[in-house]
């Protein structure tokens, strides 16, 4: 994909993309994004050599959406960004400190807005009553691989069975009902590989996470650690390794290795869109780099 040098503000400022360029380019072999099943970006090549637009909702002047407000702006036609079916319903707890414009939780909202929530941080949904079908990714010495998230989750609703018919005020017979029922449920949640229903991610940079993190009403949820990658996000963390992902990578592997590992089904790019603003910033990024670096390398006379 040609594309010209980037010519925009926010996350895509010229100002920003001038300190890509003195960054060293990547090589077409280091780009895991060249072969996703992407609908035509076209929209956003001529979104962004006509420049910013109004956001017809605020009136904000943005370039290619309005991060405030979720939705396209007046050039990109709505009906030209796809819309991604997911599987699962997603909520992205927000740090009150991330920039807005510099967020890539909002693609995700952009791109599948009924299965999307964003949340900022102290404001979190209750999850308490549901633990057995939510899970939170984010890693740690407690959290498991997604290929575990089924049995996992099939033991809390065990667990929370049992609890039920402890209650010494149920009747016996009550009991034995209760516990039939429970068994027909998890025995049918097993046929169906998952009671999960829910995935929860945090929008900050790592640094910040802690405050969110260790708040009482995410305290209990199943935690789920990615696969190993690399990410392709431009804005780097200072100290923190490449496998550090941005949050729309983060959903995006997520929902991929759901689709292998837990739905056990062959993974055809269904997701891929998810990623249908974020490739094609990235692709703007690097192609700044290198024009920077010819620059650079051109003789003075």
């Amino acid at each position: 994909m040609s594309l010209n040098p980037p010519v925009f503000l926010e996350e895509s400022d010229p100002k920003f993309v001038e300190t890509q360029q003195s960054q060293p380019a990547s090589t077409v072999s280091d780009d895991p994004l060249q072969n996703l099943c992407l609908a035509s970006q076209e929209v956003l090549q001529k979104a962004q050599q006509s420049g910013r637009s109004k956001c017809l909702k605020c009136g904000g002047s943005r370039m290619f959406y309005c991060y405030t407000c979720y939705v396209p702006v007046e050039n990109v036609p709505v009906e030209q960004i796809p819309l991604v079916k997911l599987p699962l319903k997603i909520d992205i707890i927000k740090h009150p400190n991330e920039t807005d414009g510099k967020s890539t939780a909002i693609h995700a909202k952009l791109l599948a807005p009924e299965f999307v929530n964003i949340y900022t941080y102290p404001c979190i949904p209750e999850y308490e009553e549901k633990d057995h079908e939510v899970v939170l990714v984010f890693p740690g010495p407690q959290s498991i691989s997604i290929k575990d998230i089924s049995f996992h989750l099939q033991k809390r609703i065990q667990h929370n069975v049992r609890g039920k018919n402890d209650d010494p005020d149920m009747p016996s017979f009550k009991r034995k009902k209760t516990e039939d029922q429970e068994d027909y449920d998890l025995n049918d949640s097993k046929r169906k590989g998952t009671t999960l229903k829910k995935v929860i991610f945090i929008d900050s940079t790592w640094n910040q996470t802690n405050k969110i993190i260790t708040d009482e009403r995410l305290q209990g949820l199943l935690q789920v650690e990615l696969k190993t990658r690399k990410t392709c996000f431009w804005r780097h963390q200072k100290g923190k390794p490449d496998t550090f992902l941005s949050t729309i990578e983060a959903i995006y592997y997520f929902l991929v290795d759901y689709h292998t590992d837990i739905l056990k089904e062959k993974y055809k790019g269904q997701y891929d869109n998810l990623l249908f603003f974020y490739s094609f910033m990235y692709q703007l990024i690097k192609n700044a780099k290198c024009s920077g670096n010819k620059e650079t390398r051109k003789p003075t006379h």
